[in-house]
């Protein structure tokens, strides 16, 4: 079967996009989603992104062929394909997704396309993420590796740890050993915030079945929380949120509404390959 991609990036968030009528149907398999985003064996990306231009509605597919809630990235370059698929300088849109429906902003195309999106309300109940734990966490102790850590945990469709705890380059040992932590079940993406000087923030985010990514949308939007809820942000403040592929601006809104991301997605190339 010869199919048409695009890819696409999101600071540095790279996705191979496959609309799901040139599937006619069919579903890629596990192996075939790994070899697609091999970065030396086959095309490269962190992630696949299907999207039905009916819906419209977007899947995910990580580079290890895991399937995630959500992916806020993902989802602004899935809603800049459907802009540029209609020939449109600005666009709103809503995409159905995993963890719900998402409404975007497609606005300055071309040359500088940036994509709002209002995310899902946030949740910080342990079944929602899900969190082995009779109460939610907030800067809650993890003894990780022989030392104590202090994560919040929260749900953005998809489960979040942040710390605020300094850790340096130790994050790259942390980082798996609180993904595979016994309470956080279906394993958690997690997040570590520096640099911290007032509305802006550093955040190095490893993920679920993409390890340590260049952005997290989702992740983003969870530090911005984190921050608000144990009162070292406010509701209601643009937050710049500085991750390695750049930066992502955040509104924390109020309880039991919508966060609002915003930042850039930028098409790369288009092709054929053979599955």
């Amino acid at each position: 079967m010869l199919l048409r991609f695009s890819k696409y990036e999101g600071l540095g968030n790279d996705f191979l996009l496959f609309e799901t009528e040139a599937l006619g149907g069919a579903r890629l398999a596990v192996e075939q989603a790994i070899a697609l985003c091999d970065r030396h064996r086959g095309i490269g990306a962190d992630g696949l992104l299907l999207l039905d231009l009916n819906g419209p509605s977007m899947e995910v597919v990580n580079s290890d062929g895991s399937v995630p809630e959500m992916c806020g990235n993902g989802l602004r370059c899935a809603a800049l394909h459907l802009a540029r698929r209609i020939g449109e300088a600005t666009l709103e849109v809503t995409v159905a997704t995993a963890a719900g429906p998402h409404p975007c902003v497609v606005v300055n195309r071309p040359g500088a396309e940036s994509v709002a999106v209002q995310m899902a309300p946030p949740s910080m109940v342990p079944s929602d993420l899900p969190l082995s734990s009779p109460t939610p966490w907030l800067d809650h102790p993890l003894d990780v590796d022989g030392r104590t850590l202090h994560f919040s945990a929260v749900s953005m469709g998809n489960p979040h740890a942040v710390t605020f705890d300094e850790v340096g380059e130790a994050r790259a040992a942390l980082g798996p050993a609180v993904q595979s932590d016994p309470h956080f079940p279906e394993g958690v993406n997690v997040g570590f915030v520096s640099e911290r000087d007032g509305s802006s923030m550093r955040l190095d985010v490893l993920e679920r079945g993409a390890g340590w990514t260049q952005a997290c949308g989702t992740g983003a939007c969870a530090a911005a929380v984190a921050a608000v809820e144990t009162g070292r942000a406010e509701r209601d403040e643009q937050l710049s949120i500085h991750l390695p592929g750049g930066t992502l601006l955040i509104t924390v809104e109020a309880p039991g509404d919508s966060v609002l991301m915003q930042g850039p997605a930028r098409f790369v190339f288009s092709g054929e390959i053979e599955i």
